[in-house]
């Protein structure tokens, strides 16, 4: 598949990279800095735009099988008009040019998914120390739903730098999580490599962690 990855500069992103390259993925890589990735391989293309340069963004997903979002706003103070207009314009994008597959990075908290957390855990990560993060993704996960796409939102729990373990659990319903649930973004970036092909989880929300 022909895959374009946008933020596959950041942590989570550059892992994303490596997965589909290692699974005989064709990657487009849209990234805001030029230079900020070292990996040279022959299918690998490097697009470096903005998320308000609509063509850019454009020319780099025409032609493509599916696009990847490990974006993100940056702060967990202020609002990121760039993040939530820019998934709005890649969302748009994918429908003009008929490109069906996405798979949105977003965080448990995010939706129905912050009544799945207990308290005090619920009050301080999803309604304090998370709160204008988890904003976006609310915005960008309505934006997706409400679109034409053949999307998957990936909502993982707290972000570690630890190892490949494909030790996870996974699932869309509606569970009862005991205190703030971890996960590799090594297990994240292999997990949502490995939906690209898959429809069991298309239009759903998939909770995951260790």
């Amino acid at each position: 598949m022909k895959v374009v990855i946008f933020g596959a500069n950041g942590k989570t992103g550059t892992l994303l990279m490596k997965h589909a390259l290692a699974n005989g993925h064709q990657v487009v890589a849209y990234i805001r800095k030029a230079g900020s990735i070292q990996i040279e391989n022959p299918n690998l293309k490097i697009v470096v735009g903005n998320l308000d340069e609509t063509l850019k963004i454009k020319d780099a997903i025409s032609g493509a099988d599916a696009c990847i979002s490990a974006l993100g706003g940056g702060s967990l103070k202020q609002r990121s008009t760039e993040f939530v207009k820019g998934i709005d314009t890649i969302v748009s994008t994918m429908e003009q040019e008929i490109v069906p597959r996405f798979i949105y990075l977003s965080s448990i908290g995010a939706g129905e998914s912050k009544y799945y957390m207990g308290q005090p855990i619920r009050l301080f990560i999803a309604d304090i120390f998370l709160r204008v993060p988890l904003a976006d993704h609310n915005e960008n996960e309505k934006r997706l739903m409400n679109s034409k796409l053949k999307w998957t939102i990936v909502r993982p729990g707290g972000l570690t730098d630890g190892p490949l373990t494909g030790n996870l659990v996974h699932g869309s319903e509606k569970i009862k999580l005991r205190g703030n649930p971890n996960i590799s973004r090594e297990n994240v970036a292999a997990f949502m490599i490995s939906q690209l092909p898959e429809s069991v989880n298309v239009k759903k929300s998939v909770w995951i962690y260790e």
